[in-house]
């Protein structure tokens, strides 16, 4: 995600720069014509394999009325099925995807890296502005479904042994904690003095004795 925002920004800046006159000369031998389409597919990436992690945290969005409300041993029936549900049906795209991605020239590119290629082999179309072989861009679709299919097994195993599905907690905040107490404690905390300057700049959360 970083690194397509990276790019984005360097390419609109680049694009602003190659409008105006006195920029113009020094951005002419820059070209960010595939920053764009190299962002899109970085995201695709992103989103196929954030969805895989998705299943193993439990941030999905899910509708658990009435489930919730079944007694313990339908609900349990009612979670197993969803969650083999989603296993078949990712298992189902990551064949039907990797069947697309070796008939779109990724056989043609494994034979030929193994010295076996023909020559009637497909060797499969490329991206317009990067020209990469579509096919290692299509590959996030098995790739991805694969994984995901895998965490659904993985969330029903547990679940079968446990009763208990990842849940990620909403209310959790980087930088507070909790101490032995159950309180909450701010570990970048630090005293002020006369609400102006830091007394302890290091934000160890330690108060100093006699304040």
């Amino acid at each position: 995600m970083g690194a397509a925002t990276l790019i984005i920004f360097v390419a609109v800046m680049h694009r602003y720069a190659s409008g105006v006159s006195f920029l113009y000369e020094f951005s002419r031998y820059f070209n960010f014509a595939w920053a764009q389409e190299l962002c899109i597919y970085m995201f695709v990436w992103m989103a196929k394999f954030g969805a895989a992690y998705g299943v193993r945290t439990g941030i999905h969005v899910g509708v658990d009325v009435v489930i919730n409300r079944l007694n313990p041993a339908m609900r349990g029936k009612f979670i197993i099925f969803g969650l083999l549900s989603g296993a078949l049906f990712t298992g189902t795209i990551s064949t039907l995807g990797a069947h697309f991605v070796w008939e779109n020239g990724a056989h043609y590119s494994i034979f030929n890296l193994l010295g076996i290629a023909g020559e009637d082999l497909y060797e499969g179309p490329t991206t317009p502005d990067l020209e990469w072989p579509t096919w290692i861009v299509y590959s996030a679709i098995p790739l991805g479904s694969a994984l995901m299919c895998f965490r659904f097994l993985q969330v029903c195993w547990a679940f079968v042994r446990t009763g208990e599905l990842p849940h990620h907690d909403h209310g959790h905040v980087d930088g507070i904690e909790k101490d032995e107490k159950g309180e909450v404690k701010d570990v970048n905390w630090f005293e002020m003095e006369n609400d102006l300057h830091p007394k302890d700049p290091s934000h160890n959360g330690d108060k100093t004795e006699g304040r």
